[in-house]
């Protein structure tokens, strides 16, 4: 047998072979070395604490000398230039947008405002100057808007925090949606801090404790953007309707059984349910949560600075950040990709505008019939028609990106939604045409300052109420959350 110097010698292209060969063994494994030393680095930067964390730690700040990275994308959510074509982190007032959603919420605090949701960072401040804030509203309503939350619920008692008056509360609320929300102080691991969706998954039968990490990247987002409503009267306990399953089915005959209703519509007198934004009992339908996908894969992509890699903390539309997230997976251009989820996305609104408009004429006909003398008994399966007509519209367009997250369950939802307001409005021609009365002519309502004028809203009175709200009371809590920095 010849050795390896004698075969060199013999055919000098074999010695170019393994130069070339070696040169490759070397290179990889050079590459798994680099791998193992940024592993062990990120693991360091983990454990070498700059500024020890409290137990629940409110402010970002403090989290931030830690983790500077996350904290400084973290903060970039504070930018509102990104508008898709139909949603993003710019201020959209969609009641000017379509102001149909003026006479749908008449008598409920959202026909006063609506905006598109903007970044975390501002989450406090949104609420804080929000004219549905203006209306008498529990500290409920502050249980997704901050860090302060787990603090005071740990403080006076979860059941407490919810019954007490959502200003009472408001000097203690300061720091917005943050670190300590989703990580635990010491290990980082991600971690619950709202009752709500642990209750949820006991009523189940699930120990949310036994999640997998992947699981929890979606968990820790499922806290807040889900559906949620105020249990009880006095109560205002924050529960999920999640106890016969996550459709809108589900949830609809569980608020049916227990004769939940959110208000009672002053046209229709219908009793009316308001979906909050069940983004992620509608993310659990689409195609991406069956593939194993979590909510950070595509809104918190990885991002590499140096030798570290490091989760983005710029929670946005995955939209505004293509590269990042989508391509990673999807191996087409930006551009077909944009496309693609527009053209999902403008079939969903199409059947949405056919539903509000759908839902205008039958809350604008169930008048009418209530003005001619119409029983309540006769009423009532019309009034079940509308409150579950609105209810499901409603689930598909208070969720943020249902449209994407899953097309085709939010068309069927959106299909069954026309369909029972097109029943509705047909049981109140027959009445109208029985009784020998005209249809009622649907109003101008072309703008949201026409629906508002409609419904009877006086906007000046509601803006000088918040604007002296703002000017009076906002500046005393600022002050007293300055003097309570450190002291927590």
């Amino acid at each position: 047998m010849k050795s390896i110097s004698d075969l060199i010698k013999s055919k000098p292209w074999f010695g170019w072979v393994l130069y070339i060969f070696t040169i490759i063994i070397v290179f990889l494994i050079s590459l798994f070395a680099s791998s193992i030393i940024e592993r062990r680095t990120e693991a360091n930067l983990v454990q070498q604490v700059v500024t020890p964390i409290a137990d629940m730690e409110p402010r970002n700040e403090i989290w931030g000398k830690n983790y500077p990275r996350e904290f400084e994308t973290y903060k970039s959510t504070m930018d509102t230039s990104f508008a898709s074509k139909h949603g993003g982190s710019a201020t959209i007032d969609m009641l000017s947008r379509y102001p149909n959603l003026v006479i749908l919420w008449d008598g409920y605090a959202f026909s006063r405002e609506y905006n598109q949701g903007r970044g975390h960072y501002l989450a406090v401040n949104d609420i804080r100057k929000t004219l549905r804030t203006d209306v008498p509203q529990p500290a409920t309503c502050w249980t997704c808007k901050s860090t302060d939350v787990p603090r005071m619920m740990n403080k006076i008692g979860i059941a407490q925090f919810y019954k007490t008056p959502w200003k009472d509360m408001g000097p203690e609320i300061a720091n917005p949606i943050g670190c300590q929300d989703c990580h635990d102080n010491k290990t980082l691991n991600l971690h619950i801090t709202r009752p709500a969706l642990i209750e949820a998954f006991k009523r189940q039968g699930k120990d949310i404790t036994n999640a997998t990490h992947q699981e929890m990247r979606s968990l820790v987002c499922a806290q807040c953007h889900v559906e949620y409503f105020f249990n009880g009267k006095e109560d205002k306990y924050l529960t999920f309707p999640w106890d016969k399953g996550f459709s809108v089915e589900d949830a609809e005959k569980y608020y049916d059984e227990i004769e939940f209703t959110d208000w009672v519509h002053p046209l229709s007198r219908a009793p009316m349910l308001k979906a909050q934004h069940p983004d992620y009992e509608l993310f659990r339908m689409g195609i991406h949560f069956d593939r194993g996908v979590s909510c950070a894969d595509c809104h918190m992509p990885y991002k590499s600075q140096g030798n570290v890699k490091f989760t983005n903390h710029k929670i946005q539309s995955p939209l505004a950040n293509i590269s990042g997230s989508c391509v990673v997976c999807h191996r087409v251009s930006e551009n077909e990709l944009l496309e693609n989820v527009y053209e999902r996305q403008d079939k969903i609104f199409e059947l949405s505008k056919l539903a509000t408009d759908g839902l205008v004429k039958a809350h604008i006909y169930a008048k009418a019939c209530w003005d001619a003398g119409t029983t309540d008994e006769q009423m009532k399966p019309i009034l079940q028609l509308i409150r579950h007509s609105q209810w499901r519209w409603d689930y598909v367009s208070a969720s943020h990106g249902g449209s994407f997250h899953a097309p085709l369950e939010c068309a069927r939802i959106l299909g069954t939604s026309i369909e029972k307001s097109q029943t509705a409005i047909g049981l109140e021609m027959e009445i109208l045409t029985r009784l020998g009365k005209p249809f009622p002519v649907i109003p101008d309502i072309s703008t949201k300052e026409k629906a508002q004028q409609y419904i009877g809203l006086d906007m000046p009175k509601i803006y000088d109420s918040k604007n002296e709200f703002i000017k009076s009371v906002l500046p005393t809590w600022d002050k007293i959350m300055d003097e309570r920095q450190g002291k927590y």
